[in-house]
């Protein structure tokens, strides 16, 4: 067993742990990632055929891999030109506070140590006993055809974004979900606007009551009742667990530091410092379930790297604001405060529709709902909602907005071209400044308030 000293110890060589690395970095080179997982790369190909729109399946899922390894590549291009005395390859378990055994190998001393394991999906017990037929997000891309039939558990981001692309590949897709949800939305205007759009596109039963999975050898029969309050079965190929992500701390042998874990195993940290109470430990991206995000993960390494380097001299970092985008089509977005997390009574939305909006109509993606939030008294723009074309265009736009602190009628002399998406977002936000009573109520058709509308 050899035995090795460091300054730093990162376990996890993501995007956090890249980034907590080039922030310790500055303060010391006495510094070790491990990293226990592997990565592979293929030849890239192209999917669909336009003749007939005809889709070939191989094509597609060789397609799929080729550019999941496209961008692993990326990630590997930055740990290959890591120095080799600062990789250790093996999963690391916590001896006690500063001490970590690496596989069967090494033993790493570390002043500090910035856990960056990532995140894995869960898996109910129910779906465990699907066997074969049960697939997740992390090897959906490992098939190498397209299934005849899924049934997606989960219309969160990720399931809402793999079900309906699925569907238009031409695969028969049910999406389950609980508790009337779909994607990240809380406010229950755009929840029921994005239920009855996705319905009329495949079959979702956002609220479903599920009586029974069966694991047939070739298919899985589900039994669960139907919109008309009858039983129904389906067969399908297999079936997708879409229904969130688990932090990888399970294995990493937290019980053996003075470091204390909730129920879940979660330790309790300051998500603008991202150390663990008052310890010596931090952690950092999707491990940590704070915003699990890539730009978040890239920011958190970097705090979690820096306040490691210099240790025990810990400094706060301002976070930004929250900025979520689902790629489903529509496109959902949120920016700022949730219309959940926001107080009744201290604020008044504003609205607009796409369905009738002038540059949605021209590219007919006339389809969509937004919601700004501001704040009364101020005026200060607090957050959004959206679905609707281009929705990670105009939900940047907002974040950079809330992010510089602007009221709705500094947002509103900000310039609007003609004819643009963005049209729609200065008539929300003129909806909005009328309910606040710090502006002139909306004129319809008013041309001289700019078209667009």
């Amino acid at each position: 067993m050899q035995h090795r000293k460091v300054d730093v110890a990162i376990i996890g060589a993501g995007t956090a742990g890249l980034g907590a690395r080039r922030a310790a970095l500055k303060h010391t080179d006495n510094i070790v990632m491990i990293e226990g997982g592997s990565h592979g790369t293929t030849c890239a190909r192209v999917g669909v055929h336009h003749h007939g729109y005809s889709v070939d399946g191989r094509q597609v899922m060789e397609r799929v891999k080729s550019e999941r390894d496209r961008f692993v590549g990326f990630v590997l291009e930055s740990v290959d030109a890591i120095p080799e005395e600062q990789k250790l390859n093996g999963y690391a378990r916590f001896l006690d506070d500063h001490r970590l055994q690496v596989g069967d190998h090494t033993i790493v001393e570390a002043s500090r140590i910035v856990l960056a394991t990532g995140s894995s999906p869960i898996i109910l017990p129910q779906f465990k006993e699907l066997g074969d037929r049960l697939i997740i997000n992390d090897n959906l891309f490992s098939l190498d055809d397209l299934p005849k039939s899924v049934a997606v558990f989960g219309p969160g981001v990720i399931g809402l974004e793999l079900g309906q692309s699925l569907h238009r590949l031409g695969v028969k897709t049910l999406l389950f979900g609980r508790g009337g949800r779909v994607g990240p939305l809380t406010d229950p205007q755009l929840i029921q606007y994005s239920v009855q759009t996705f319905q009329n596109e495949f079959d979702l039963n956002p609220d479903a009551h599920v009586k029974s999975m069966e694991n047939r050898g070739d298919h899985v029969a589900i039994t669960f009742v139907g919109a008309d309050g009858t039983d129904r079965t389906e067969h399908v190929e297999f079936v997708l667990a879409a229904i969130g992500r688990s932090p990888n701390l399970k294995n990493l042998g937290l019980e053996n530091t003075s470091i204390k874990t909730g129920d879940r195993g979660m330790p309790s940290f300051d998500p603008y410092t991202m150390q663990i109470e008052d310890s010596h430990l931090f952690i950092a991206g999707d491990v940590g379930n704070f915003r699990p995000l890539l730009h978040e993960a890239a920011d958190e390494g970097r705090i979690a790297g820096e306040n490691a380097g210099r240790f025990p001299d810990i400094r706060a970092h301002s976070r930004r604001t929250p900025l979520g985008i689902v790629f489903s089509d529509p496109q959902i977005a949120m920016v700022g405060k949730s219309h959940g997390s926001l107080e009744p009574g201290t604020f008044a939305t504003g609205e607009v529709s796409f369905e009738n909006q002038g540059r949605s109509r021209v590219m007919l993606k006339n389809k969509g709902l937004l919601h700004v939030y501001a704040e009364h008294g101020s005026g200060l723009f607090l957050g959004a909602e959206m679905i609707g074309p281009r929705a990670e265009h105009l939900a940047h736009l907002l974040a950079w907005a809330c992010q510089q602190k602007l009221n709705v009628n500094e947002m509103l002399e900000m310039p609007f071209y003609h004819p643009v998406i963005e049209e729609g977002l200065r008539t929300a936000l003129r909806d909005v400044r009328s309910k606040l009573h710090l502006g002139p109520a909306p004129i319809p058709g008013c041309l001289d308030c700019g078209p667009g509308a």
